[in-house]
């Protein structure tokens, strides 16, 4: 362009950008760079046209000016129908992507399972609904006295210990932890309702322990009390004996060990003839023929007086046994972390499994 820059000249910039625009711009960058060519700040062709303006003689400028700004009118319109008709054309592509084309086959729709875990829960709560039994939660941040305390552990047992147990609050009147077992719900149902009662409590508890193939720091139990006038040891192997052949087929045998806890008395291992063998021995029950499953025993009766329950009038039983080595037990699979990794391809099979 000249320094006059004359009348044919601006006709000509018009010209090269009506051209330039009737092709279109086919992407957003595309796009951008053709309004930097004409209307970038620095370099753009319209903004060159204007400085222009300070080479012509005085009588030139008022005229070139209007035709200079006739011009950048011109081209700031085009570049608007320019980038209208790029966001149309961008939408439409997007409306094409996501059109369903209705003549293509359906998708099938993969179908979810429950958790082990949960068809074990599932499957326990049911055998115990049947013999006349209640579900009960509770929390599982508890204080010491609902967990420890009322349960008659004394105040130097090594549970309390900050290596065995995940504490919340230690400076609080009773230090607040995560649940150790779901006992402390036990407590609090007899407190709350006094006896007769007859109940169990699955749940999620808290132990410090390292991730193993039999560990984890989170697992899952379930536990039972019954209360009531005249509960015996018999009562206790009776219903033991009938929950664990339910659970695990017919011919399950049970033997009771005893052992101490604190807050039952006397307080026995149960185990029950190997699955895997029938009792003859195997790897599985490392020759023995047994397998030990839960702990229980006899309700202390210092249990019940620290919840206003005459031990002289009411006994009761307690126990408890692990979801998570139910679920190892019954499905036969050998690592308790396939039950916390989510690895669909393990939890898959447990879809329709009831």
């Amino acid at each position: 362009m000249s320094d006059r820059a004359p009348d044919d000249e601006i006709a000509r910039l018009l010209a090269a950008f009506r051209d330039e625009s009737g092709r279109g711009a086919s992407s957003r960058a595309e796009f951008e760079r053709l309004k930097g060519r004409w209307l970038g700040r620095d370099k753009g062709l319209v903004p060159e046209l204007f400085g222009k303006l300070k080479s012509l003689p005085p009588g030139e400028r008022a005229g070139f000016g209007v035709r200079a700004n006739a011009a950048k009118t011109e081209v700031e319109e085009g570049i608007v129908r320019l980038g209208r008709a790029l966001e149309a054309s961008e939408a439409a592509s997007r409306d094409r992507a996501a059109a369903v084309d209705v003549t293509l086959p359906g998708r099938g729709v993969r179908t979810g399972g429950l958790h082990p875990i949960t068809i074990v829960r599932r499957r326990i709560e049911d055998i115990f609904l049947r013999m006349g039994y209640s579900i009960a939660d509770g929390p599982e941040v508890e204080n010491d006295f609902h967990n420890f305390e009322a349960l008659n552990f004394p105040p130097d047992h090594p549970a309390r210990d900050s290596q065995d147990t995940l504490l919340v609050d230690r400076e609080a009147a009773s230090p607040l932890l995560l649940r150790t077992h779901t006992s402390p719900v036990q407590i609090r149902e007899m407190r709350k309702h006094g006896a007769p009662l007859r109940l169990i409590v699955p749940g999620r508890v808290y132990r410090k322990d390292e991730v193993d193939a039999t560990h984890s720091p989170v697992f899952h139990q379930v536990e039972g009390l019954v209360v009531d006038q005249g509960i015996s040891m018999a009562d206790l192997k009776g219903t033991v004996a009938a929950f664990l052949e339910e659970l695990f087929g017919k011919g399950t045998r049970t033997r009771f060990i005893p052992t101490f806890f604190p807050f039952v008395e006397p307080g026995v291992d149960v185990s029950m003839s190997c699955i895997f063998c029938g009792g003859s021995g195997c790897g599985k029950c490392k020759g023995s023929g047994w397998i030990e499953i839960m702990g229980a025993g006899m309700v202390h009766p210092r249990v019940l007086q620290g919840v206003a329950i005459d031990p002289e009038e009411y006994t009761g039983f307690a126990f408890g046994l692990g979801l998570d080595r139910v679920a190892l037990l019954k499905y036969g699979f050998p690592d308790l972390r396939l039950l916390f990794e989510g690895d669909v391809r393990f939890l898959g099979q447990f879809a329709g499994v009831a």
